[in-house]
């Protein structure tokens, strides 16, 4: 049981703490695409496309530490089986499932912005894509940040 605690700590620390560098890194790309776009910059395939890339892959990093949280932590399926759907409170649900759903949906959206923005030979419609698509995946992923959490 001693290692599961241990376990348990190591992820959820990983996890808090890897949260804030792809946010920040996800907050800068979706700036860079933003102001790529109404500057009518060219895409720079060294810097616009390698900061689109870390925040993709940091994201997705932080995506599978998540998932694998998710199983370990007594506020993720457990408290689902434990509690039921209905016996969760609202603070349990955000954790449990709305936290969870959410943020895959997120990184989906993120994803699909990488993907389409690689189909695009100009500049501006791989910015759009990129923009619209990691700005989707921030407001989703801004929203269901357990914020009383966050900064304890």
């Amino acid at each position: 049981m001693e290692e599961t605690g241990l376990a348990y700590t190591w992820v959820h620390s990983l996890h808090s703490y890897l949260a804030y560098i792809a946010l920040a890194v996800l907050i800068l790309a979706v700036a860079n695409a933003i102001t790529g776009l109404m500057g009518k910059r060219i895409f720079n395939m060294g810097k616009d496309l390698r900061l689109s890339l870390f925040a993709l892959i940091l994201c997705h990093i932080q995506l599978l530490v998540g998932l694998l949280l998710y199983f370990v932590s007594p506020s993720g399926l457990s408290a689902i089986q434990e509690f039921g759907m209905g016996g969760l409170t609202s603070a349990a649900r955000l954790l449990a499932v709305e936290h969870p759903f959410i943020n895959i949906l997120a990184i989906v959206s993120i994803t699909i912005g990488w993907s389409r923005h690689k189909k695009f030979v100009e500049g501006d419609k791989k910015f759009k894509s990129i923009a619209i698509f990691y700005g989707i995946g921030l407001v989703l992923i801004l929203s269901r940040i357990p914020w009383g959490q966050w900064f304890n």
